[in-house]
């Protein structure tokens, strides 16, 4: 019966909005036990609230996160540095050609109207979109919120059984059948 205090957000669809189970406004998010037994919808700014709950961060995942990225950004300045030697390399065979036989002053000039064309395009590559920073995904709700959940599952169980009692015809005491 006992449902762990560990939450996962998960979006829905816009037409499937429900109230928040706090301020009843429409809402898309979703709080859900990872078993599935549970669920509630709640508003975004409810789960930036620290009274109503916290989030519940990997350490581990974060950390490998953050090495991938290093990784990512070295390699990238690796990339960088080699492609920049490379057009350094070209420059100096071209200047030693240049020194071997003359060019006329048109070529020159064409030829450097090559070379800025690419390097507008590799600024343009480099500029990459900001990255939006993650919000949590698991939380853990704050006491008062978790017994609120576990109160209304354990009253919804309640109102079943009794039903369920009601609709059968043994629960009830017969009819006495002898005289007084």
């Amino acid at each position: 019966m006992s449902i762990p205090n560990i939450w996962n957000h998960r979006k829905v669809a816009d037409t499937s909005a429900k109230a928040c189970e706090i301020c009843y406004k429409p809402s898309t998010s979703v709080l859900i036990t990872p078993e599935n037994k549970d669920f509630f919808y709640v508003c975004p700014s409810h789960l930036k609230d620290r009274g109503f709950c916290s989030p519940i961060i990997d350490h581990e995942a974060v950390a490998a996160k953050k090495k991938k990225e290093m990784e990512d950004e070295l390699e990238r300045v690796k990339n960088e540095y080699e492609e920049k030697q490379r057009k350094k390399q070209e420059k100096e065979s071209k200047k030693d050609e240049e020194s071997k036989k003359p060019k006329d002053k048109e070529e020159k000039d064409a030829e450097k109207k090559d070379e800025s064309k690419p390097n507008g395009k590799d600024k343009v590559e480099d500029k990459k979109p900001p990255k939006l920073e993650e919000e949590p995904r698991v939380f853990s709700l704050q006491r008062t919120f978790y017994q609120q959940r576990l109160d209304r599952k354990r009253q919804a169980e309640m109102a079943k059984r009794n039903r369920e009692r009601l609709s059968n015809p043994n629960y009830f005491p017969s009819v006495p059948k002898d005289l007084p």
